[in-house]
């Protein structure tokens, strides 16, 4: 493996090793929801209600919002054509300014609309597209579900992440960083970058790909007990697991994976490095390889992927 940097530093070897974001930039403060076009609107809620245990807080018009607890939506589903995500919903810091936002987002070229209700409980939002385009929903106030945790199913605590393919990793990483404020956590070699907007390791995966399309999506659940539960849960409706369970050396977080009703995989997992900003530094955990561990760029592939050593299948990151 190379050598530790800052976490606020890491990047691929081939390109400059900082996308530092200005102290005055206004930075997305956390991801809340992915929205679906889904050609099989009703396995898709069976899977999120009955397996995931998300709650179905509301449904009509060929649209289904789906909770794991709080917010109003954290899986929102639309029938259609494609199975694919389509936007991607990331709140901002309260008070902040919409208007300032939004010219701080055009400040960079790109055309923003300004949208009432794009999602239910969100009365107004900064709407326009990412560098691979998919949709980004901002906004600053949301409705809570009142929902809570449901008892059956696998009920999982929130949205962790989303993780895409894409076509040009080096350009989508620039983009997530200038524009929307995210900070490199770590690199896999120079094809695959974690990038947080919180104190989690990361919010958003991008590795290359032959065509963009999302890779997976990523729920945190409580502890070990609670993905071998999950498991056990998965085996009654023999739903297989993809891969896992794994120890992930980036992120060091242990992981689970199995396709949902439109063969996209779903992550479950625990245990995620949370950094502390103002160190620099990761919390530690007696999993990690140095002490203090900090961002880097992993060339160990096979520690990177999976400290206990089982590779992912053929193609699983196609």
């Amino acid at each position: 493996m190379t050598g530790s940097v800052s976490p606020l530093r890491a990047s691929a070897p081939s390109k400059t090793s900082l996308f530092e974001t200005g102290n005055d930039m206004i930075k997305v403060n956390r991801i809340v929801y992915g929205a679906f076009q889904t050609p099989d609107l009703e396995g898709q809620i069976d899977h999120y209600t009955k397996v995931m245990g998300l709650t179905e807080v509301e449904c009509g018009n060929g649209a289904a919002y789906l909770s794991t607890s709080g917010d109003h939506q954290t899986v929102v589903l639309r029938k259609g054509p494609d199975a694919k995500c389509d936007a991607i919903g990331f709140q901002l810091a309260p008070g902040t300014d919409l208007d300032a936002y939004a010219k701080q987002i055009e400040a960079h070229g790109l055309k923003t609309i300004r949208q009432s209700d794009p999602q239910p409980g969100i009365r107004d939002a900064v709407v326009f597209e990412d560098s691979k385009g998919t949709k980004m929903e901002v906004f600053v106030d949301a409705a809570p579900s009142g929902a809570g945790f449901q008892p059956a199913g696998i009920s999982p605590n929130k949205l962790g992440h989303i993780a895409f393919n894409c076509t040009d990793v080096q350009a989508d990483v620039k983009f997530y960083c200038d524009i929307l404020g995210f900070k490199v956590s770590d690199w896999m070699g120079d094809f695959f970058a974690f990038l947080r907007c919180g104190p989690d390791h990361h919010t958003i995966n991008l590795v290359a790909g032959q065509k963009v399309k999302m890779h997976h999506i990523a729920f945190e659940l409580r502890d070990w007990t609670h993905i071998r539960d999950a498991c056990d849960w998965l085996a009654k409706d023999r739903i297989p697991l993809v891969w896992g369970p794994v120890r992930h050396g980036i992120g060091h977080n242990i992981s689970t994976y199995h396709r949902n009703a439109d063969e996209q995989i779903i992550e479950l997992y625990c245990e995620l490095d949370r950094v502390n900003e103002e160190l620099g530094l990761y919390e530690p955990r007696r999993m990690h390889q140095e002490f203090p561990q900090r961002g880097k760029v992993w060339d160990d592939i096979q520690m990177a992927a999976n400290m206990w050593g089982t590779p992912p299948p053929d193609g699983f990151l196609d």
